[in-house]
Parts: structure tokens; sequence; C-alpha cells
């Protein structure tokens, strides 16, 4: 079992910055990509931002240039900076932990919620 704490958000006027965290722990080693995840309220949840072991990242077309995604592997944590902040992001954000090999390791936090004002 992986679990994911999940720190950060908040609310903050359109055109402002937040940072979003995750500390995962328990069995890490089994895990190999880490991301971001968003629900919108009545919108299915949405891929933000994932960073796999080794680097490669991949963004949501609608955040490329805005969001930077990074990852501490000694600290097993994930970070999320979120910059340039629209309404359009106001959202329930979900950390992610999982296996892309073997799919049915996937963890999720507990959710944070990011409000961006106009």
């Amino acid at each position: 079992q992986v679990q994911l704490v999940e720190s950060g958000g908040g609310s903050v006027q359109a055109g402002g910055s937040l940072r979003l965290s995750c500390a995962a722990s328990g069995s890490v080693l089994s895990i190999n990509t880490m991301g971001w995840y968003r629900q919108a309220p009545g919108k299915q949840r949405e891929l933000v931002a994932d960073i796999r072991d080794g680097g490669p990242t991949n963004y949501a077309d609608s955040v490329k240039g805005r969001f930077t995604i990074s990852r501490d592997n000694a600290k097993n944590t994930v970070s999320l900076q979120m910059n340039s902040l629209k309404p359009e992001d106001t959202a329930v954000y979900y950390c992610n932990a999982r296996n892309v090999v073997f799919r049915t390791i996937n963890y999720w936090g507990q959710g944070t919620q990011v409000t961006v004002s106009s």
C-alpha cells in the first residue's frame, strides 16, 4: 500500500500562483509514475500532469506553459507549481501514484480544493 498526503491549494485570484505538494509513504518502490489529476463540478476527472521515473513529463494542453510538475525521489514527493491561474482551473486536485506496467498499482490522495476567482 501507498499513502499519499497532499498539501497546498486554496483560493487565489486569476493570474495568481499556487503550489501543491504530495508526499508518498509505504510501498513506494512499486511506483514509477506520480502526477496530479483534477475534477471540476459536473466534469470527469482529468490528468493535469504526471512525471515518470527518469523524469519524462506529460501535461494537459490546457496547462502547458503555466504549470510545472517536479519530483523529489529522495523525499518521495511530487509538486505542482501552478502559475497564471485561470477560473477554469478551479477544481479538486488529486495526487496520483501508479505503476504504468502493473496497472493495478494505482493510488489516490484525498484531494485538495483549488479555487480561482475572476
